[in-house]
């Protein structure tokens, strides 16, 4: 891991995937959705098609369950010409309330980090998607009063990282984002100066991927087990920040 060793104040964590189980919920969800219609058309046709609609409706719904609903729906009509019956929407949407209400399931070790890090450094949460659904999460999650500032965004763009940064007075040299997205979690903070950490889940959306050559280039913690080498760096960090006083 090669992070610059700057002055870290404040640490924000992604929520989805970096947190908490997240990606294995709509995989589930997506291969029920093609279950339906495979009377209609074969599997890799549905889940391209899927992937294409998602992409597209990302401007008029956002990330998040309730616009993959919306995409799911739109694709049964599509790709069934119209012959969708209600009864199959209506599972659809049951499929939604299902995902909706999936247990928060909390990734190893996030817990005993967290409870290092708090009162140690400015604690926070960025996460994009829908504000009803992060919210739902966080409070289900039994973590959230570790975390001084929750931001719940539409999406991940340097503007928005900088807006987050001004609201709070946190300056880009004090801060560290940590999320399981190069796209989202990593490449725009390190655009604003700020530092970033790149801890993969074992499975990346498609839209969230990057090149490997990309996925090399950057500070990475090949799991979630090696976070006490982040807070070994950041002990050795803080330690010299004094010396230099």
């Amino acid at each position: 891991m090669h992070l610059s060793n700057s002055n870290i104040k404040a640490i924000a964590f992604d929520a989805d995937d970096t947190l908490w189980r997240n990606e294995d919920i709509f995989i589930h969800a997506q291969d029920e959705f093609i279950n339906l219609l495979l009377p209609y058309h074969d599997e890799a046709y549905i889940r391209a098609h899927l992937g294409e609609v998602q992409i597209k409706n990302l401007e008029h719904f956002g990330y998040g369950i309730k616009g993959f609903t919306l995409s799911m729906i739109e694709t049964a009509i599509e790709l069934t010409e119209g012959r969708i019956s209600g009864n199959e929407i209506h599972e659809i949407i049951q499929l939604a309330k299902c995902m909706l209400a999936s247990p928060v399931d909390l990734l190893p070790n996030i817990e005993r980090v967290l409870s290092q890090l708090k009162g140690k450094y400015r604690l926070l949460v960025i996460t994009k998607g829908d504000l009803l659904d992060q919210e739902s999460k966080l409070s289900r999650s039994g973590i959230a009063d570790y975390f001084d500032d929750i931001e719940i965004v539409s999406d991940k763009t340097s503007d928005a990282y900088l807006q987050i940064l001004q609201r709070h007075q946190i300056s880009a040299e004090n801060f560290l984002m940590i999320g399981n997205s190069l796209k989202s979690d990593v490449l725009p903070v390190l655009d604003l100066g700020a530092q970033a950490l790149h801890v993969p889940y074992h499975s990346t959306w498609d839209h969230e991927k990057v090149t490997d050559d990309t996925l090399l280039r950057y500070p990475q913690l090949e799991a979630l087990s090696d976070i006490d080498q982040l807070i070994s760096w950041l002990n050795s960090s803080t330690r010299e920040n004094r010396q230099a006083v």
